[in-house]
């Protein structure tokens, strides 16, 4: 434990983040963080706002029709239950819809509607244009090569090649 400062600190900018400092995972939490809440902020009023998940959703469906719950689940670490009230809330919004698998009928298929194509449509719009504008202090070489590291991250933590 250190010891307590002499007059405690008054403003941000006095502070030291200790060990945090130097931890990449106390950045990756708190740029999310921001991150999330100016993209909730743009995509307010639309079905995939507040949250996380529903827009991967949203994009894998429209991309891969007949995708399995199951799949977008691996994608986005998210166990059944979750993944499952995600699903929920975008058929309740007409956004996709599920089919049994002629294939196996214990397992369901996902298919994306009018609506859901449409929003996809604008998603695609907002979400690069919102990383642009976010992330605009960075150099952009600088962005792709931070890109380029988490992307290894996660294909290594999802165990894609």
């Amino acid at each position: 434990m250190s010891k307590p400062t002499e007059n405690p600190p008054t403003s941000p900018t006095d502070i030291n983040l200790d060990v945090l400092e130097d931890t990449l995972s106390f950045y990756i939490r708190t740029i999310n963080l921001a991150v999330s809440r100016d993209l909730d902020a743009r995509l307010d009023g639309l079905d995939v706002a507040k949250g996380t998940g529903k827009i991967t959703t949203l994009l894998l469906v429209d991309d891969y029709p007949g995708i399995r719950p199951s799949v977008i689940a691996h994608l986005t670490m998210r166990d059944r239950s979750a993944m499952g009230r995600i699903i929920d809330q975008m058929v309740a919004h007409d956004l996709i819809r599920r089919e049994v698998s002629p294939d196996d009928s214990r397992a369901q298929e996902l298919y994306i509607t009018e609506a859901g194509s449409a929003l996809a449509t604008k998603v695609r719009e907002i979400v690069p244009q919102q990383s642009r504008d976010f992330f605009s202090f960075i150099p952009e070489d600088e962005q792709k090569q931070v890109i380029d590291i988490l992307r290894r991250a996660y294909r290594h933590i999802v165990g894609l090649a």
